[in-house]
């Protein structure tokens, strides 16, 4: 499971994103960027960040470490802007924290990560239909020298329609990955050497493992997932049978 801390003071938000999400210090004496349960993009970012952000880490990316971070109700009483003061009196209770890396900056193509590094990120993206990590929003930092992957919400889109309709699994099984747009593509190795050394990674244990990190708190269930049970195996049958089979997309990463 996710380490759990407490938040003790909210310290500025960071407006680069949609959601507003901000710095925060716990009582583990870390510093947090949190993500919030009461942002407009609901509960299921906070999933697809948990699931992506934990397969990269099984697969050796460097992406920064995901804790749960509980928000007591009192700190929004101190808070003077009136849109973060209805942001965190919406999201009492556990909310996401990415651990904060001080000094990182982001990506710029400067100083790009080897061949087989850049390769991992993108074959990550193609696995996950993450679409999310162009040069308009390249998602990426550089922290002591190394290539960071970060936000991951985007990711995992299959999940926004289950409220309205049950899991189809098929559809984002045969879901193409169109990298031309990628901000690593140019730099990046052969995507099929990367699934060959990377797919192996992700056994079905390994996967279940992932989808359990995820809390309970942040599932939803709808009249075809009716319990907790139900909605994880759904996330385990999607990410298992897009590895599986990666014929289309990987094909078009190639």
């Amino acid at each position: 499971m996710l380490e759990s801390v407490t938040a003790v003071r909210y310290v500025v938000p960071l407006r680069e994103g949609g959601s507003l999400p901000g710095l925060v210090e716990a009582d583990d004496l870390g510093t947090y960027v949190v993500k919030f349960t009461g942002a407009g993009q609901g509960r299921k970012v906070l999933v697809a960040e948990v699931l992506v952000g934990e397969v990269a880490r099984r697969l050796g990316i460097p992406t920064p470490r995901l804790a749960v971070v509980d928000l007591p109700p009192a700190i929004a009483r101190y808070e003077a802007d009136e849109e973060v003061q209805d942001l965190l009196t919406a999201s009492p209770g556990r909310n996401l924290g990415v651990d904060f890396l001080p000094g990182a900056f982001g990506y710029d193509g400067s100083r790009p990560p080897d061949a087989e590094a850049a390769a991992a990120v993108l074959w990550l993206d193609a696995y996950t239909a993450n679409v999310d990590r162009t040069w308009a929003n390249p998602n990426l930092l550089v922290w002591h020298g190394r290539t960071w992957a970060i936000d991951h919400g985007a990711a995992l889109w299959f999940h926004h329609g289950w409220p309205s309709r049950p899991p189809d699994v098929a559809r984002f099984v045969a879901q193409p990955f169109d990298p031309s747009g990628h901000v690593l593509a140019p730099v990046a190795g052969p995507l099929p050497d990367a699934h060959e050394r990377l797919a192996p990674l992700l056994t079905e244990d390994v996967l279940r493992e992932v989808v359990a990190e995820v809390p309970e708190e942040w599932l939803e269930t709808t009249a075809s997932l009716p319990d907790l049970d139900a909605v994880r195996a759904a996330y385990l049958e999607h990410l298992a049978q897009r590895l599986a089979s990666p014929a289309a997309w990987l094909g078009g990463a190639a």
